[in-house]
């Protein structure tokens, strides 16, 4: 005989049914009248114990507007109390309940495009989208370049993070290769006198957009985005339509004689 010495789950105890307090629905109603109308009470959804002489009573919530809620009305009794007291009383969502949305913090709630005048986002002081920038080292030629590569004279510039995921979101926005005015452009980009190449690491994939008659201008753009503004495309001339002349044609010309009333003297 093998004995299986492994302890096994143990069940939630049954909290003991106390008929005084499963018989309380009058008393939980009565204290529900006294914060809310009559009319906003319907019927006793039933009772469940959820302590030791302790018990809930439900009762629908017919008010507009709150469909799926209930009240949920708390009772108890003392030891050897032959008599039910309101604990508590509260308004619960119950499954298919109309709920609003988990608060957001003010700093995650905004999201790109929603700065307007006036507006300030929050400091964030471990954004990982940017590290620490670079201070005077003295060396004039040093210096110059960290100036133009790195933007010396800032608390802080992009971290790789930064970059990357900047490069990512502009890549797969609409001034990209995939955008519809890309896949019909007739050219790309990197070959349109109107591409400027921008400084630093971004330089292999984006430039700004310089031509007044792209629907690009002044945006970031991929190299090998395009549209039909491209400097070195044109049109395909099309061949010049010919009209023929009228014809005139005597006998398909109806002529009609028309004589003038004489004049009564």
């Amino acid at each position: 005989m093998t004995v299986d010495v492994r302890e096994k789950p143990k069940r939630a105890k049954a909290e003991k049914a106390d008929k005084v307090l499963l018989d309380a629905a009058d008393l939980a109603k009565t204290a529900l009248l006294d914060i809310t109308p009559a009319d906003t009470i319907g019927e006793h959804q039933g009772a469940e114990m959820v302590g030791e002489r302790l018990a809930m009573h439900h009762f629908a919530y017919t008010a507009k507007g709150y469909t799926g809620w209930h009240w949920a009305v708390s009772v108890a009794r003392a030891p050897r109390q032959k008599f039910a007291t309101v604990c508590e009383v509260n308004l619960l969502p119950g499954s298919g309940a109309i709920l609003t949305p988990d608060w957001v913090p003010y700093a995650e709630r905004l999201r790109p495009g929603d700065i307007g005048a006036g507006d300030v986002t929050p400091y964030v002081e471990d954004d990982p989208n940017l590290e620490f920038g670079f201070e005077a080292s003295g060396d004039e030629e040093v210096d110059e370049m960290a100036l133009f590569e790195l933007g010396l004279g800032r608390p802080r510039v992009l971290s790789r993070e930064g970059r990357q995921a900047a490069a990512q979101r502009w890549y797969d926005g609409s001034h990209g290769p995939r955008s519809a005015v890309a896949v019909e452009a007739p050219a790309h980009c990197t070959t349109c006198g109107y591409f400027l190449p921008m400084p630093g690491a971004l330089r292999q994939v984006f430039g700004v957009c310089a031509n007044e008659w792209s629907p690009s201008d002044g945006s970031v753009v991929s190299l090998d985005h395009g549209c039909g503004a491209h400097s070195e495309v044109d049109v395909v001339a099309r061949e010049p339509e010919q009209v023929d002349p009228p014809r005139l044609d005597d006998f398909e010309i109806e002529v009609e004689s028309s004589v003038a009333d004489p004049v009564e003297a």
